[in-house]
């Protein structure tokens, strides 16, 4: 083994075989290295020597164990202008150690490697490498290359080769590098060689592939237009089942929607399939043709078994069930009498069901279709704020498709179902449009039978859908919207209520959702009524049903552990066992000692609520400061209930020189929950009397009532949900204005058995009835005469 002392150049990303020439650009170390490979060739014994380099590849950071040693065979420059060389590798060497050398390049010691001699099986496997070798370049048309390899007799030479072949990665060049025996390259080469064949013929194959189905669609494209053009000339038209003409003439179309619908074949016809519009008026022509344009259910004319069933799904909520039964009646007695015609105008209802959460709105809806017998769909609109959703996207844009409304009708499949538009009150507006202004159109008995989707441009007849809208608070519902709804309130259910709602319905869903039967657990009316009062204090029966449902599942888990056998009972003194302390207590039971504290009467999203408000007087700069998240109207409300004390104070039996000197501070708890409107103006004055007099408001005594500067008591709204949440909150006694009086005959009859309800027309009877008797307190009396209606 011949040794030898080379300077080293390394080459980034790059492998150099024996018997390569190849040009390498010159920087700072290779340039170091080209200068001391001449210095050495320089002091040589033999001038005609050419320099020697060692070239060792350096790949992903590493350097190669073995190199090639290359000569110096040209020195110039790169077309850039950058200095080069040229080298040709002559042989392999093995890296060794270190040693000092002229210059400043890096010098080793190096063990030329030595190629085996050729046998007869190397030689083999070289004529069977070159044929595969061949095959590919004549794959890849490198025609040129195939001479030079043909004319490559030297095994060794033709397996070096392989360092131009530009599909080998560098890391099995470097294989080849460290590989001397000529056998064990080739063998190595053969395996590559053939596996990159297999891969070039197979994509030559997709190729072909591909080019053959180009070819395939082009002829057809031309045959299609060939044959269009021959039946526009015959005046023929093609038959089948996919034809959009025969599939446009065989639906029951009224005339104006075939008439659009066969501009738009005639669009499709003339149009190629390569055309984007051509996926459009596919798109349009199948929304069309999916539609129920003369398909209607029949109503039931049972008006007693459409009541039964929604008696049977809803306790209470009679307002909305008179509404259906006489929707019922109407459409019975105009189809008897031959007066049911379709798409007339006016001939649909739309009722807007406003209340509370939890009052069964929604599930409501269910039970009017089963009780038509109609399809029922469901459209969700809280949240929407793009007029499109409603009446569809204009086809010019990408994506386009219909308007809820329309989606809804082919969901349900028939043009007569009942529609329940859920959370009304909570569609937005922004930049996109006003959702509830397009839902003007489809709201209007009197336009709804023209109604126009802005994806199908096409008349829609939504006169016979039912539409049902609910929402929370009709404060909230443009006022152009709301007048064309019919608004039935939702105001709540009393106690009695709950209990069979919990009994008759929540009750037997909770069981079977905990997996218990009527065998493993009974729940005593008892226990529900002890929940309904005791732990739930809403318009609805969420919070009922979510308590329910915590007792079985303590009442499952009791079963399960094998803490108790057999059938487990649920009586009202077992309730605070499984749902602990009792939530809500009567407010007559709270302390009433302390003067300057009233309880009102509000109305909120979530129903009917207790309102209490707070005063005192402090030193300091005299006026009128007020907390709790008060809007203008209530603020307002708090000026007038000063204002009528300081004005009228003597006159109630009221000291009211603390005013002038003392700072007033009125509260309305909770401080977190903004608040507004003038019926709290009653409950400030009484606070603001009991105060001033040292007088508190008797606790079980509640009141609600707009106050004017005169003292009178005005009339406010919302007088059943008021009332409904005094009875909640144990209350016995209600003050009202007096012109309310006709409001009190939507109040159940059990409520108003429960409640002693007063009413006022001065504000003085209000200080009268709501404060405790003037000899409690050491005060003279004043008599104020006033009327008082015990219901």
């Amino acid at each position: 083994m011949t040794q030898l002392t080379l300077p080293l150049l390394f080459l980034a990303d790059s492998v150099l075989l024996p018997g390569m020439v190849v040009p390498v650009e010159l920087d700072g170390e290779r340039r170091s290295a080209v200068d001391a490979a001449r210095l050495a060739a320089q002091n040589g014994t033999s001038g005609d020597t050419p320099p020697q380099l060692l070239v060792v590849p350096q790949l992903d950071g590493k350097y190669g164990a073995v190199g090639a040693v290359a000569e110096i065979a040209q020195t110039g420059r790169l077309p850039n202008g950058k200095p080069a060389v040229v080298l040709r590798a002559i042989g392999r060497a093995r890296v060794g150690v270190g040693v000092n050398g002229p210059g400043a390049a890096l010098w080793v010691e190096a063990d030329v490697l030595d190629v085996p001699a050729i046998d007869e099986h190397t030689r083999e496997l070289a004529r069977e490498y070159k044929s595969v070798l061949v095959s590919i370049l004549t794959e890849r048309g490198s025609w040129q290359v195939v001479d030079t390899v043909q004319r490559m007799n030297d095994p060794s030479e033709l397996a070096d080769a392989a360092g131009y072949a530009s599909w080998l990665e560098n890391d099995k060049k470097v294989q080849l590098l460290e590989t001397p025996e000529t056998g064990k390259r080739l063998t190595l080469l053969l395996e590559w060689a053939r596996a990159h064949l297999a891969e070039l013929e197979v994509a030559e194959k997709i190729r072909e592939d591909v080019r053959d189905t180009m070819d395939k669609t082009q002829r057809e494209y031309l045959l299609r237009q060939q044959l269009a053009a021959i039946r526009k000339e015959l005046g023929d038209d093609p038959e089948g089942a996919d034809d959009y003409r025969t599939q446009v003439e065989k639906a029951d179309l009224s005339e104006k929607v075939r008439e659009a619908a066969l501009r738009e074949v005639d669009k499709l016809e003339r149009s190629s399939d390569q055309s984007p519009e051509t996926g459009w008026i596919r798109t349009w022509l199948d929304t069309i043709l999916e539609l129920p344009w003369n398909v209607r259910t029949t109503d039931t004319t049972d008006i007693s078994g459409a009541r039964e069933v929604l008696d049977a799904d809803h306790a209470g909520l009679d307002d909305v069930k008179d509404r259906i039964v006489e929707y019922l009646a109407v459409r019975s007695r105009r189809a008897n009498r031959g007066l049911q015609a379709v798409g007339g105008r006016g001939s649909g209802a739309v009722l807007a069901l406003v209340g509370p959460p939890g009052v069964g709105k929604t599930s409501l809806g269910e039970s009017v279709a089963r009780a038509l017998d109609r399809k029922f769909v469901r459209v969700a609109l809280g949240g929407v704020r793009d007029e499109a959703e409603i009446r569809g996207h204009r086809r010019t844009y990408v994506g386009a498709m219909a308007g809820r409304i329309v989606r809804a009708i082919k969901e349900a499949g028939s043009m007569n179902p009942v529609v329940l538009l859920d959370e009304v009150d909570k569609v937005g507006s922004d930049f996109r449009g006003d959702p509830a202004a397009a839902l003007l159109e489809v709201l209007d008995p009197a336009q709804n039978h023209t109604f126009r989707d802005h994806y199908l441009e096409v008349e829609l007849d939504l006169s016979d859908v039912l539409f049902l809208a609910t929402a929370n608070v009709a404060d909230t519902i443009p006022p152009a919207l709301l007048d064309r709804m019919e608004v039935v309130a939702l105001d709540g259910y009393t106690e009695d209520e709950k209990v069979a709602i919990a009994r008759d319905h929540l009750l037997p869903q909770a069981l079977e959702r905990a997996a218990l039967s009527p065998e493993d657990v009974t729940v005593e009316e008892e226990a529900l009524r002890a929940v309904a009062a005791d732990y739930t204090r809403e318009a609805g029966v969420r919070t009922l049903e979510r308590a329910l449902a915590k007792i079985l599942r303590k009442v499952a888990t009791v079963l399960a552990t094998g803490a108790e056998s057999g059938p487990v009972t649920v009586g009202a003194a077992e309730v605070k066992k499984y749902l602990g302390r009792p939530r809500f207590l009567p407010e007559s039971a709270r302390d009433g000692s302390t003067p300057g504290v009233a309880t009102g009467l509000a109305v909120t999203g979530a129903g009917g609520d207790v309102l209490y408000v707070e005063a005192a007087t402090m030193g300091g700069e005299p006026g009128l400061t007020l907390t709790g998240q008060l809007g203008d109207v209530m603020k307002e409300s708090a000026q007038i209930a000063l204002s009528y004390l300081r004005a009228h104070g003597a006159g109630l039996g009221v000291p009211v020189g603390e005013l002038a000197t003392s700072r007033v501070h009125v509260h309305v708890p909770a401080g977190a929950v903004p608040k507004d409107g003038p019926s709290a103006g009653v409950t400030m004055t009484t606070a603001l009397a009991s105060l001033l007099s040292g007088r508190p408001v008797r606790p079980e005594v509640s009141m609600t009532g707009e106050v004017s500067l005169t003292g009178r008591v005005l009339p406010i709204g919302g007088v059943k949900q008021k009332l409904l949440a005094a009875h909640r909150a144990g209350l016995t006694e209600v003050i009202l204005p007096k012109r309310n009086e006709p409001d009190l005959d939507d109040v159940p009859e059990a409520v108003r058995a429960d409640l002693t309800i007063r009413l006022a027309e001065d504000v003085s009877e209000v200080v009268q009835w709501a404060l405790t008797p003037a000899e409690a307190n050491g005060i003279e009396e004043v008599e104020v005469s006033g009327t008082q209606a015990a219901v």
